[in-house]
């Protein structure tokens, strides 16, 4: 198998946390839904097969490039989904009622916000329907860098992508929270009036596992768990500093993403702390991803730019 520098190092912690969830979910008698995740891994598999076909047997770099870190993102999303829920029942007592004392503080309520929005209730569906593009956007992302062959730019994106999300779970295991819509409630005529992508109701859910635990895991079921800090944004983040500066892609790229701030708050039931700290943990992230990239940039360099290195070097030291 042929893979470059970063794509090595990603899939060490795939790894790692493939064993991890093992370990956990053995331990925990947790039992798993095989079928349902043998089918999401065989397409992480299946893209990673098609990119070492395009890199070893067809020699076509950028396809290569652009299907492996589909793999790799599709699989890590995979991992990293069922190593937060081997969190469950939370060892520590959640802090939501912590994150909306800083919140009012700020001036900020998220039911005050909602019922605003249910007065508008084409925004408020415009809102949904904008949330959902949160992994589509990444997916193109991926694929726009590979098939341009941006392949430094594609890995810092993929590292930034991976340690944020270990970054956010590790967060969440300290300080177990599950935002706003574990804390307020709305009215039926609120949550009647648009469709709503994370609710109350989603919120009580989520707080009878963080006391009882979880016995199944299915990828049907399979909720967004973390609150602050909010990985929504981060992926906003993400989409806004590695989207290709194109004329007519970027100004999309950007306005889509203008109006998801709105949409995590009312969509994703978040408080507004938690899209600071989710702008912190990015910012985080892309330094550490950057950090990583320049110790494994000499795996990068192309043989004509090696062998100008090497000439170099035999003309300063005959």
């Amino acid at each position: 198998m042929r893979f470059l520098p970063a794509e090595w190092f990603v899939v060490r912690i795939l790894l790692t946390l493939a064993a991890l969830d093992a370990v956990l979910l053995y331990s925990k008698n947790i039992r798993v839904d095989v079928a349902g995740y043998a089918s999401l891994i065989g397409i992480g598999l299946l893209l990673l097969g098609g990119g070492q076909y395009y890199r070893v047997i067809r020699n076509e770099a950028r396809m290569a490039l652009a299907l492996t870190a589909a793999g790799l993102f599709v699989l890590f999303t995979i991992t990293g989904s069922i190593f937060n829920y081997t969190f469950f029942p939370n060892t520590f007592p959640p802090i939501d009622r912590f994150l909306l004392q800083v919140d009012a503080a700020m001036g900020y309520r998220w039911d005050v916000l909602m019922i605003w929005v249910s007065h508008y209730p084409w925004f408020g569906a415009l809102l949904y329907h904008v949330y959902l593009t949160s992994l589509p956007q990444l997916l193109i992302i991926i694929l726009l860098l590979g098939f341009m062959g941006e392949a430094q730019q594609l890995h810092r994106f993929l590292l930034t992508g991976v340690i944020g999300g270990l970054l956010a779970i590790m967060i969440w295991a300290l300080f177990p929270n599950f935002g706003a819509k574990s804390s307020d409630h709305l009215s039926q005529a609120v949550l009647a009036a648009f469709p709503i992508a994370v609710t109350p109701a989603y919120g009580e859910t989520l707080l009878a596992l963080s006391r009882n635990g979880v016995d199944y895991l299915t990828p049907k079921d399979v909720l967004g768990l973390i609150g602050f800090p909010s990985f929504h944004t981060v992926m906003v983040c993400m989409s806004v500093c590695f989207v290709p500066r194109q004329r007519m892609l970027t100004p999309i790229f950007f306005c889509l993403n203008a109006l998801m701030v709105p949409a995590i708050l009312v969509q994703g039931g978040h408080f507004l702390i938690d899209m600071i700290g989710g702008v912190g943990v990015f910012f985080l992230a892309y330094l550490l991803s950057s950090a990583t990239m320049r110790r494994l940039k000499g795996g990068y360099e192309t043989p004509p730019e090696a062998g100008r290195k090497l000439i170099s070097s035999i003309k300063e030291n005959p």
